[in-house]
């Protein structure tokens, strides 16, 4: 799921990217997720209210061992840091950025399935459900 089909399809590419062992580099503003959105007149992902959340989750982030969320920082989301982070995830340690957000329903459900379809790290999306 997501703002825009696109904006969908783009989010499962980056996913895939990432699946397959690309570096994350934490940056301040819209990243490559963000990009389909962007050519529009007031993008979601300048908006203050997501570069707070970003912050928040920056900082959550930061508070698990061995994680780097600063800009800069990079990361390889290898499958053993996926899974601390689906934890500490599933059992609100790193939630912070949820509050007021318009997925935090969806977020929650997909994590209490304990992440069933995702995308990331070869797990393939179930028939007839579009990812986010």
């Amino acid at each position: 799921r997501g703002y825009s089909p696109a904006f969908s399809a783009n989010m499962t590419r980056v996913a895939r990217r990432l699946g397959a062992g690309e570096r994350v580099e934490i940056i301040e503003g819209p990243d490559d997720i963000c990009a389909p959105l962007l050519g529009g007149a007031d993008p979601h992902c300048r908006r203050a209210g997501a570069t707070e959340r970003d912050r928040m989750a920056a900082r959550d982030l930061g508070r698990l061992p061995g994680v780097k969320a600063r800009p800069g920082a990079g990361l390889v989301l290898a499958p053993g840091l996926v899974r601390r982070l689906r934890a500490a995830f599933a059992l609100g340690r790193i939630r912070t950025a949820c509050a007021g957000c318009e997925w935090v329903d969806l977020c929650g459900a997909v994590a209490a399935s304990g992440f069933d379809g995702a995308v990331l790290h070869g797990n393939r999306p179930r028939p007839g459900v579009q990812q986010g």
